[in-house]
């Protein structure tokens, strides 16, 4: 019997087991005692797995809507107020651990933890039984695909659109070998795009789609980067645009430009993005801006924009800012920075390295993927 403590950042839980070696639980909740498990990774100071027995229910677990959500989102077994506080208290022992004593309000939310994702991508099961091919997902910790037939997380849209092409497959008798993948993205009008990857053959192009996020419309690629949940994003984005208030406005790591454009479209705005096909897209959102630029660059090779009268958002990958992002803003001290991060691991250590000469003037978490642990947080540095 091992006792589950408490959430870890990552959002597995964590026990001890007797020979004083940490274990990492999914499917485990704070409180309960797990009787049986399914190791998934062994190594010499802890191991991870899954729980398959509780003795011991923790008073805040739930039934979970899909069978498959071990491979999509591992909190459905926690009760949907609960797991909004954990995202907040997350994010403060994140925040701790790198020595910024901060106070986390409540995640902010719609209000809506199922059927909010715009983008899927599933994986094709060949069912022997049936010599049919299956919508599936990959089983966590391995390469293992499970068949679905119910799938709670994403517009129903995109779960409809699926289940149609994969009938149009089992129609023609094809083979699931043939075919990586299933990608299919959906706008807050309801229109799919996207589809199959073939094994082999470079990945297709799709239709595009149009979304309005603040009352301006944006052009994306269904497999390219655009937000997944956008009732939520627009909370952000109204949060953010509060905090532009100079003239001039730098938005690096910019995507296609939905952030910059959406809090700062009539100042002096520049995008900065090193991806091709989003910049190309970017180019497209600011058509007829004559006050609006975008740069094809790394933002760390970004660095002469940054200027002491320009406020600067930062949205990076997971990995965070570069270093020589960091040391460019310290020398320089913009008046403000409106970080936006996936990973408050990494921007906990960023913003503790830029405490040096500026001060947190807000934190505020984002539930952008319900059901799930991942935590979008924003932070408002002022310079001190």
């Amino acid at each position: 019997m091992i006792h589950v403590d408490k959430f870890i950042p990552g959002g597995q839980t964590l026990g001890t087991m007797s020979d004083g070696r940490k274990i990492f639980f999914w499917n485990a909740l704070p409180g309960e005692d797990v009787a049986k498990y399914d190791l998934t990774k062994k190594k010499s100071h802890y191991y991870e797995a899954i729980a398959t027995e509780i003795s011991a229910s923790s008073p805040y677990r739930v039934q979970p809507q899909d069978d498959c959500f071990l491979s999509t989102s591992p909190w459905q077994i926690l009760d949907w107020a609960e797991e909004n506080i954990e995202k907040s208290a997350l994010v403060e022992e994140i925040f701790r651990e790198h020595h910024v004593d901060i106070l986390v309000p409540p995640v902010i939310t719609d209000g809506d933890s199922y059927h909010y994702r715009n983008k899927m991508e599933y994986a094709l099961y060949w069912n022997n039984t049936t010599s049919q091919i299956d919508l599936a997902f990959h089983a966590r910790g391995s390469h293992r695909k499970i068949p679905i037939n119910k799938s709670s997380i994403e517009r129903p849209e995109i779960f409809q659109k699926a289940t149609e092409i994969i009938s149009g497959l089992n129609f023609r008798h094809e083979e699931a070998r043939k075919y990586q993948s299933l990608l299919l993205r959906c706008n807050q009008s309801g229109e799919v795009s996207g589809g199959l990857y073939e094994n082999g053959r470079p990945h297709p192009s799709f239709l595009p789609l149009t979304d309005t996020i603040l009352g301006y419309t944006y052009s994306y690629s269904p497999n390219g980067f655009f937000q997944i949940n956008l009732p939520v994003y627009e909370l952000a984005l109204k949060e953010i645009k509060k905090h532009t208030t100079t003239d001039k406005v730098l938005d690096l790591y910019s995507g296609v430009g939905t952030i910059g454009l959406s809090v700062a479209r009539d100042h002096h705005l520049t995008l900065v993005e090193s991806n091709k096909s989003a910049h190309r897209e970017s180019l497209n959102n600011i058509h007829g801006l004559q006050n609006v630029k975008s740069i094809l660059t790394k933002s760390e090779d970004a660095l002469g924009y940054i200027t002491p009268d320009t406020t600067v958002i930062l949205d990076p990958p997971r990995a965070g800012c570069d270093n020589k992002l960091i040391n460019r803003l310290l020398e320089i001290t913009p008046p403000s920075l409106i970080y936006l991060s996936c990973n408050p691991a990494t921007q906990a250590r960023d913003v503790a390295a830029l405490l040096n000469k500026y001060r947190i003037t807000k934190v505020q978490p984002f539930n952008f993927f319900p059901r799930t642990p991942h935590i979008e947080n924003l932070t408002i540095l002022n310079k001190k």
